[in-house]
């Protein structure tokens, strides 16, 4: 008899963890909560997730060094060069954030280019058990970075009343089945509009330049919102 419910005990519970999975995979992870951009000229996050870092650079500068003997370049994150002093801000999705990606401005989308990895897509387990723990930086050991798949969609619109281009930068993680987008190069988009998303854990980072009167609202550890929380006006 004990055996007996014993065994039950352990069928329950795996089924428990099967239908629990399996709710996760296919029901819960693509949710599209509804959310509210703010009012006004600025920009939001592209992602939900934690921001793992926030630099400033001008052309040809190393933007961080990711482990000893490996540095990364705007150029090997977005895969072009930039010519303007530029400002990179970067998200990591765990797998259990909002995957869906929404505009950081309002604006006419340029182009959506998309990179093979380059040679294959690296894990992203480093980041995201150092963003777990706090553990600063959380890019440190990470060059699935520069490394690894992604889709950069150029968005431009104005911040303060200038014109601004807004660079993001989908990443895709090691077990990532794809990235999607929602747009075709020359539509409008809405700041906040949801315009693709990438399946389970992955990062996306924003490039734009510097413009007068720009402040930056956010540091690394910060949890954001895609569409909601503000990061730079």
């Amino acid at each position: 008899m004990a055996a007996n419910k014993l065994i039950l005990a352990g069928v329950l519970s795996l089924a428990t963890v099967i239908v629990a999975f399996v709710f996760w995979r296919y029901v819960w992870f693509f949710r599209n909560p509804e959310r509210h951009a703010p009012s006004g000229q600025n920009i939001v996050s592209p992602a939900d997730g934690t921001v793992v870092y926030v630099k400033e650079f001008k052309p040809g500068d190393d933007v961080m060094v990711i482990k000893q003997g490996v540095s990364a370049t705007i150029k090997d994150i977005v895969r072009e060069d930039l010519d303007d002093y530029r400002i990179l801000i970067g998200v990591f999705m765990s797998p259990f954030n909002v995957h869906y990606n929404r505009s950081p401005i309002s604006g006419k989308i340029d182009f959506i280019k998309h990179y093979p990895a380059k040679l294959r897509n690296l894990h992203m387990g480093d980041m995201h058990l150092r963003t777990i723990l706090g553990l600063l930086p959380f890019h440190e050991n990470s060059p699935h970075i520069i490394e690894n798949e992604r889709t950069v969609t150029r968005i431009s619109g104005k911040l303060n009343d200038q014109d601004l281009s807004v660079y993001v930068v989908q990443i895709a993680a090691k077990n990532v089945n794809g990235i999607d987008s929602y747009k075709a190069p020359h539509q409008h988009v809405d700041k906040g509009e949801v315009f693709g998303m990438i399946r389970i854990g992955s990062q996306v980072d924003m490039i734009t330049r510097s413009v007068p009167n720009m402040k930056i609202r956010v540091k690394p550890g910060d949890s954001v919102r895609a569409g909601e929380t503000i990061l730079i006006d």
